[in-house]
């Protein structure tokens, strides 16, 4: 557990793709030091720690008594286990997304944290794009929201399906905005290069009557990142790439007609990764509840869950009439 008035010693478990940018925006804060690294690859952890002037271990466990706090960047279906052992020994936790691979880990994990007071927060780095930040200044309650995260295809990430590896970054936002239960979803997806779900669209209804459309692929030639939200008060566009934002709202004008002007909203220049880890640590140094809890990562996951059955339920209907129809011409 982290003392005051210290600098918080951190660590990073995994280090990959992620737990080098990790290393990166830990190396810039002022507060912390980084203390540990540790990755199954030993060589991985020995050379990040000879750039970084820390101790390095294969085994993750070496951490517990060493550190305040950890980022861990593991594939997901390790994420249970080793937030487990961190939390219980009372280590503050930046868990990359998704928190768990069930959500009876996630409530184990959720659970676990608030026994022992530590800070657990979801590494959902997209609540820190300063568009989405400058949204909230402008966004009043959506009625209909659109959302494209497409990507070429990588073989980092393709352990999960496309809704656990990119849509649910838009299933937070959504959920962040979206004050209110969900009452429907309806989903397909296919697997195309991966086997598992590659490109999947969802349909979901809350509520309060907003409805989103959600597609993702990671079989796409090219970026696209962008969400879209419809209102009363006015439309608000995001390309989360480029970190911009089109903000339109309405007015009464001459003769009690209503008029669009663009809103003056002002989108700072930072980067969200360093804003996340900077959010983590003064979380860990003034005890305060993260900016994303482990209780929305849970959501997040559960939602996607929903997702999941439903595309699941689509393919085995698709998969019967296909055998029905092979049957009739034998």
């Amino acid at each position: 557990m982290y003392k005051q008035n210290k600098k918080v010693r951190v660590g990073v478990v995994g280090i990959g793709h992620l737990g080098n940018y990790h290393l990166q925006k830990y190396r810039m804060m002022q507060n912390c030091v980084i203390s540990a690294v540790t990755d199954v690859i030993e060589e991985r952890a020995r050379k990040a720690a000879a750039l970084y002037a820390c101790e390095a271990s294969a085994n993750y466990r070496d951490l517990v008594g060493k550190v305040d706090a950890v980022s861990i960047a593991v594939p997901t279906k390790d994420h249970h286990a080793i937030a487990k052992d961190f939390l219980a020994a009372g280590i503050d936790i930046l868990l990359e997304k998704p928190i768990a691979a069930t959500l009876e880990e996630a409530d184990e994990l959720v659970r676990i944290a608030e026994e022992q007071n530590a800070v657990f927060q979801i590494g959902f780095v997209e609540r820190f794009n300063p568009a989405i930040v400058a949204l909230g200044s402008v966004i009043g309650e959506p009625l209909f929201i659109e959302t494209h995260r497409l990507h070429p295809f990588f073989n980092r990430g393709t352990d999960v399906d496309v809704v656990l590896d990119l849509m649910i970054h838009d299933l937070d936002i959504i959920l962040h905005f979206v004050k209110a239960p969900v009452e429907n979803v309806e989903a397909v997806g296919i697997s195309v290069l991966s086997e598992e779900v590659d490109i999947a669209n969802a349909r979901v209804t809350f509520q309060n009557g907003c409805v989103a459309n959600i597609t993702a692929s990671r079989v796409t030639g090219k970026n696209m990142q962008k969400i879209r939200f419809f209102g009363f008060e006015g439309y608000h566009s995001i390309d989360y790439g480029k970190r911009e934002l089109v903000s339109l709202g309405t007015t009464h004008g001459s003769g009690g007609k209503m008029e669009i002007h663009p809103n003056d909203v002002e989108v700072t220049k930072q980067d969200p990764l360093e804003e996340e880890i900077r959010a983590f640590i003064n979380s860990v140094t003034a005890r305060t509840p993260p900016l994303v809890s482990g209780r929305e990562g849970r959501e997040s996951l559960r939602l996607a869950m929903r997702i999941i059955e439903k595309i699941k339920s689509g393919q085995e209907k698709i998969r019967h009439a296909a055998h029905g129809r092979f049957a009739e011409t034998v």
